[in-house]
């Protein structure tokens, strides 16, 4: 049986190095990113995508925005708590840039069983050269809340690196299978991707 957790991801940022695009509408293999990162989510007791309006979002997965949009990575997670209210013991936290979240989020799950999902704050996948994934992470609810609190009195939660909150927590670090975090944030890095992974030699992007 899989870990009680909830899940909150992150789409709700400008686009600005996709020319203005909305990064989680871009598709990728045919499918959006974020339909591709919601697929990680299928164990969650309850989904928060935290977008604009201009996202759709499927049925059954809540919607927020942080107030005032635009706040960063940090106001969007506790707008994406405060829309979860109490649940879960554990969040998943997912940026919508990753397609790569759908293959590693049952492998953090099943380390976070391992270890009893109680001996660290939280696990977060890493890279080859030991760069931690912070938003392809599962956290115990309680230590991330109070992180965020920590933030918030140090200067405010808005435009607050992803950084100084997870800080003070105690991460397990899990080594990410090739592409799991793998982040696409421009037109180069999704042209990239396809050609990693179907070989074809797309460029550009697509009049919108």
């Amino acid at each position: 049986m899989a870990l009680d957790h909830d899940a909150v991801v992150l789409a709700g940022g400008t686009g600005r190095r996709l020319g203005g695009a909305l990064k989680p509408q871009v598709e990728v293999l045919g499918r959006r990113l974020l339909d591709h990162v919601l697929d990680a989510t299928g164990d969650a007791s309850r989904v928060v995508v935290v977008a604009p309006e201009a996202v759709p979002v499927p049925d059954g997965v809540a919607r927020t925005l942080e107030d005032p949009p635009h706040g960063g990575p940090v106001a969007g997670i506790v707008a994406g708590l405060r829309a979860l209210g109490s649940g879960a013991p554990l969040v998943l936290l997912l940026a919508c840039d990753l397609p790569g979240a759908s293959a590693a989020v049952p492998r953090l799950l099943a380390a976070a069983e391992e270890s009893g999902a109680t001996d660290a704050d939280g696990l977060v996948l890493s890279d080859d050269g030991g760069r931690e994934q912070w938003l392809l992470g599962l956290y115990v609810r309680s230590a991330l809340e109070a992180a965020v609190a920590s933030v918030a009195a140090a200067g405010g939660v808005r435009g607050a690196p992803v950084r100084d909150l997870v800080a003070p927590l105690r991460l397990l670090a899990i080594p990410a299978a090739t592409g799991e975090v793998r982040d696409i944030d421009t037109w180069a890095d999704r042209d990239d991707y396809l050609r990693e992974n179907t070989g074809t030699n797309t460029t550009g992007h697509p009049d919108e």
